[in-house]
């Protein structure tokens, strides 16, 4: 039987040690209270480090290839017609939620990644900001919606709409907004609800650092020193901690707390394209050139002469286009080795805009992943090792930019996250940890209920 605990997870995604840990704990009481009672330190995120496959990863114990999902969109068959998103319903494996609620616990979960459309469990659930709408089904039970709007009397942000803009006071309001919801509902539901284990995740440290990090951070190309947004993401980590120990006082004394995020976050230097490139060195061959820059989806490929291709994000997932394997397929299967190794030696060798190296990685999936589920990319790419993001446009007349083509983004994302852990039953007395993986949070979780983990969880508890 399980051992009767609570066991509560506060997740902020994108928070980076080196803020959060390295300048800003002095000005968070809350959470350095919680780091000196307990242990805390980096958590490598997932590769790729990015929000989806990084919660699930987090709350399965496994990797994104057994998990067979490698982005917000992934191929959904080695066809050429686009990519799907990566929904609950791609999420095959069990997640803590689901199992405590076999063994009769009681979750509440709010706005975790990849929980729409909402699945049943033993408790409640509230969907993340990957719910297409307010008007969306993002609840459960269903009705849990109207006591939502008739609490918060208002409509509950699932996201900062448009973060992706020039207007940045807008992106502060939102994101202030969006968390002091967050935090009064869970407020609510620890308080009104009978729990075991309970979950939430705020984007607006993600948001904030998209939207703002240039403003703040003095080695970032587009600093501007005195500009009237400077403190900006440390006053936002203020507010943000405030409303943490607001919820970890309901949360009540005895409560063990994690406090982590998916990933980090870092500068970004700029973006490469990587269709020009694949174009310019005759990997990837359109019927006609576009005019003005242009989604590649929007393009006609000629898919006889084309050997590779890539989308963009935070990382570039470069596909090969094999024989017998894509409908057009050029490259021979024998040579599918070679040709890739040939890929990833040039990829890794473009310099930034003024010759220099910036070190990118280009992964194969086989040799980071213990098993590949789904269609994962032949080649992962870090550009420049993440100081730089990849640009999935064509037609626009250069390899190296520094205009976003999703809209005005600071930054990139950052190998590791943050982790703190407080078990009142255990004090760890401020003690920094090593090694620590995001893995580790689900087979820790279901220790404190004297749950063993599947048997090829990834993840190991995390001890000291």
């Amino acid at each position: 039987m399980p051992e009767k605990r609570q066991v509560a997870v506060i997740g902020l995604d994108c928070a980076t040690p080196q803020l959060v840990f390295d300048r800003y704990l002095d000005d968070l009481p809350n959470l350095k209270r919680l780091v000196e009672g307990g242990v805390y330190g980096r958590l490598r995120s997932c590769d790729p480090p990015i929000t989806v496959p990084a919660w699930a990863c987090m709350t399965t114990g496994v990797d994104a290839g057994a998990l067979g999902l490698y982005g917000f969109r992934n191929r959904k068959d080695y066809t050429y017609d686009g990519l799907m998103f990566a929904t609950s319903l791609a999420v095959k494996r069990e997640r803590i939620w689901e199992r405590l609620s076999r063994e009769g616990l009681r979750s509440i979960v709010v706005g975790v990644p990849q929980t729409y459309p909402p699945k049943p469990l033993n408790g409640l659930l509230v969907t993340s900001f990957l719910t297409p709408s307010i008007q969306s089904p993002y609840t459960h039970p269903p009705e849990l919606k109207d006591e939502i709007a008739k609490f918060l009397g208002e409509d509950y942000l699932l996201d900062v709409k448009g973060f992706r803009t020039d207007d940045k006071q807008y992106i502060l309001d939102q994101c202030y907004k969006m968390t002091e919801q967050r935090f009064r509902l869970a407020r609510h539901f620890v308080q009104t609800r009978p729990w075991d284990f309970f979950m939430m995740v705020e984007m607006g440290p993600d948001r904030v650092y998209h939207g703002l990090w240039s403003y703040t951070d003095p080695t970032h190309p587009k600093y501007v020193p005195g500009n009237p947004f400077e403190n900006c993401i440390r006053d936002y980590h203020k507010y943000l901690d405030a409303r943490m120990g607001e919820l970890v006082e309901a949360l009540g004394p005895e409560c063990v707390v994690f406090v982590a995020s998916d990933h980090g976050a870092k500068k970004m230097d700029g973006g490469i394209c990587v269709n020009e490139w694949l174009i310019r060195n005759g990997w990837l061959v359109l019927h006609e050139p576009p005019r003005e820059p242009t989604s590649l989806e929007k393009c006609k490929v000629d898919w006889s002469r084309t050997r590779a291709w890539g989308e963009g994000g935070y990382y570039a997932r470069v596909f090969m286009n094999v024989r017998s394997r894509e409908p057009q397929g050029v490259i021979p299967a024998a040579d599918y080795e070679k040709v890739r190794d040939e890929l990833k030696a040039a990829l890794e060798a473009i310099p930034d805009h003024e010759g220099r190296p910036i070190g990118t990685r280009a992964l194969k999936p086989q040799e980071i992943y213990r098993t590949v589920a789904g269609i994962p990319p032949d080649l992962i790419v870090y550009w420049g090792d993440l100081d730089w993001r990849s640009v999935g446009q064509v037609g626009t007349g250069r390899i190296h930019t520094f205009e976003n083509d999703t809209g005005p983004d600071d930054a990139n994302h950052d190998y590791h996250g943050m982790f703190v852990m407080r078990d009142p039953a255990r004090p760890g007395g401020g003690r920094r940890l090593e090694g620590l993986h995001l893995m580790d949070v689900a087979p820790t979780i279901l220790g404190y209920f004297r749950l063993e983990p599947e048997a090829d969880v990834q993840g190991k508890r995390i001890t000291w």
